[in-house]
């Protein structure tokens, strides 16, 4: 087990590598001068001789006119920046944000911890209440209860999510006015402690909500079908005929199996959670988010700020493929990763 999850590692450590160099040759391709959109609001105060000479200086002070290699090099931390030092990513530099006039580490720490409490929560209200239903709907299959869930869940799943949160936002916060349309804590606010943290989460509450509905159709179709499909086995009528009781069968035979095709869903609904899912949620609620930090990075060409968030999701892709193999090892003894 240990030595499967060392080669895992480096191969992770690997991809992470090679996607990184990809996604920073990407954004260097793109028509944009980092020097020059800081000089620009110099122009008019300079000649334009001093502008040229100050906008070569600061782009040599950039190490803008290097080769590719060398700039990803010193911006990944593998090689000294202009000062002889070693400051990047693998330091915990992040590189600075020309639109915000900040170091990207300063901006993203709120953002990021917001979209982490997000989803952690969304997904764990999500799985507690989508394994269960799938289950019922599958022991229930094509029953009237079954067909009353599953066109339940093909309409959240039919639904675009900006267009639920609207609607969740005109219930919630215009009719019922339980919970504020939108933002991540109280205007004007200086809590501290247990205070800020209940703020905080309820703030929260909208968008989890409208997380938690939108999860609700796939994950309860992919756990029901997988359910289904296990059932129908020889191995679950032979249990059923030795005389062991349903729930027995179910939850010890049947579903343990099941988890295998359903634990790889999972994890990539998860992923798409946190890549995609937070955007829109984020956008839609004002809620101050990686995805919505990305989304004005792009807009204001701020690529600095941008690859950071395209790291921090391509980390948690990696990541959930790890925990996705180390799963299939605990549902399914029969899998020998460590061969």
């Amino acid at each position: 087990m240990a030595k499967y999850i060392l080669k895992r590692i480096v191969y992770l450590i690997l991809v992470f590598f090679i996607v990184s160099f990809m996604m920073f040759a990407v954004y260097n391709l793109i028509p944009s001068d980092p020097a020059l959109i800081q000089m620009e609001p110099l122009r008019k105060t300079l000649k334009p001789d001093e502008f040229n000479r100050q906008y070569q200086e600061l782009r040599k002070k950039m190490g803008l006119d290097d080769p590719l290699v060398v700039r990803y090099a010193r911006w990944m931390g593998l090689a000294k920046d202009m000062d002889g030092k070693y400051s990047g990513l693998l330091q915990g530099d992040f590189g600075y944000s020309v639109s915000y006039k900040r170091n990207v580490i300063d901006i993203v720490k709120v953002p990021m911890a917001n979209t982490i409490i997000l989803n952690l929560l969304s997904t764990i209200l999500t799985l507690a209440i989508t394994i269960p239903l799938g289950i019922y709907c599958a022991v229930h299959a094509r029953k009237p209860q079954d067909s009353a869930i599953q066109a339940f869940t093909v309409v959240g799943y039919s639904l675009p999510t900006y267009l639920i949160g609207i609607l969740f936002i005109f219930i919630f916060s215009v009719v019922l006015r339980i919970f504020p349309t939108g933002g991540a804590k109280t205007p004007g606010s200086n809590f501290t402690g247990i205070r800020e943290f209940l703020d905080r989460m309820y703030y929260m509450c909208l968008p989890l909500l409208v997380l938690v509905f939108t999860g609700l159709a796939g994950m309860t179709r992919t756990v029901r079908a997988a359910m289904i499909d296990t059932l129908s086995q020889d191995y679950v009528r032979t249990a059923r005929a030795k005389g062991l009781k349903e729930k027995v069968v179910i939850y010890s035979h049947a579903w343990r199996n099941a988890l295998l095709p359903v634990s790889t869903s999972i994890m990539g609904w998860i992923i798409g959670v946190f890549a995609g899912g937070s955007l829109v949620i984020e956008n839609t609620f004002a809620l101050n988010g990686t995805g919505r930090l990305y989304w004005a990075g792009l807009n204001n060409t701020d690529y600095e700020l941008v690859l950071a968030m395209q790291m921090f999701y391509c980390l948690i892709g990696l990541v959930g493929v790890l925990l996705t193999d180390l799963t299939y090892s605990i549902v399914d003894p029969r899998v020998r990763i460590d061969k």
